[in-house]
């Protein structure tokens, strides 16, 4: 049994997760389009392929991204990549640095910087 994809819903998702209106994707369309045409628009299973590529380039992705997206086997790579949450932190989170000395050198870049205008201002006041 061969898996078709809905391209109306893809575009909803992409239009989503752009965090896109439906008013705003019509808006982006023209003028000839509103919220209800865009509603109706993500109803449908196949889009023609030269609205699909209108809709694809007002939300900036590929219009194979819209035609193939499929949401199941996007989520089974994602839950088969990661076994627990300790794998996902290792991997994606890997501090080179300390952030307390970072801290402490923006402190005394901030020091420096209030003694030279102490300095700079003193020079003023002296030479009057």
């Amino acid at each position: 049994m061969e898996k078709t994809i809905h391209q109306g819903r893809n575009v909803k998702r992409f239009r989503e997760m752009l965090g896109i209106k439906q008013e705003g994707l019509a808006l982006e369309l023209g003028e000839d389009w509103n919220q209800r045409k865009i509603s109706l628009l993500e109803q449908k299973e196949v889009i023609e392929d030269e609205l699909l590529a209108e809709v694809a380039k007002v939300l900036k992705v590929p219009v194979e991204a819209i035609k193939n997206f499929d949401e199941e086997a996007a989520i089974s790579i994602v839950s088969n990549s990661f076994h627990d949450e300790s794998v996902a932190y290792v991997e994606n989170y890997k501090c080179n640095f300390n952030p307390i000395d970072k801290i402490v050198e923006l402190y005394e870049a901030l020091v420096k910087s209030e003694k030279e205008k102490v300095e700079l201002l003193q020079n003023l006041l002296n030479k009057k």
